[in-house]
């Protein structure tokens, strides 16, 4: 999977998604560090990349509507998380992708736990 990692992401985690196989980028390697949300998420989108975020505006579904990315994933961290916290969220974002596909999604993870926000599809209009 094709990922990029927001700039509030412990970049430590990297190894883990890498020796799982994915191709990682981040946001402070492509020089997109303090972009606006729009622009961070449409380079994500040019590129097919999910996003991986600590940001919880990017759950704003009817701004950032799943369906039209390679998927948005949410890592909600305890208030005073340690780098275990860390390794249990990728690990069980890991997990989640060997038996699910992410693409047009939302992924909130959070305590071991995947909780899964459908998109909102659009309508066609004639």
């Amino acid at each position: 999977m094709k990922l990029k990692l927001d700039e509030n992401i412990d970049l430590r985690v990297i190894t883990l998604l890498h020796l799982a196989g994915h191709d990682v980028a981040t946001v402070p390697g492509q020089g997109l560090s303090s972009a606006p949300d729009p622009e961070v998420i449409d380079v994500c989108r040019r590129e097919g990349r999910c996003l991986v975020t600590c940001d919880r505006g990017f759950g704003n579904r009817l701004k950032y509507n799943p369906f039209n990315y390679a998927g948005i994933v949410i890592i909600r961290l305890p208030s005073r998380y340690k780098f275990a916290d860390w390794r249990e969220a990728i690990e069980t974002f890991i997990t989640g992708l060997d038996t699910a596909d992410v693409t047009g999604k939302l992924w909130i993870i959070q305590q071991g736990k995947i909780l899964e926000s459908q998109a909102i599809e659009r309508e066609e209009t004639n």
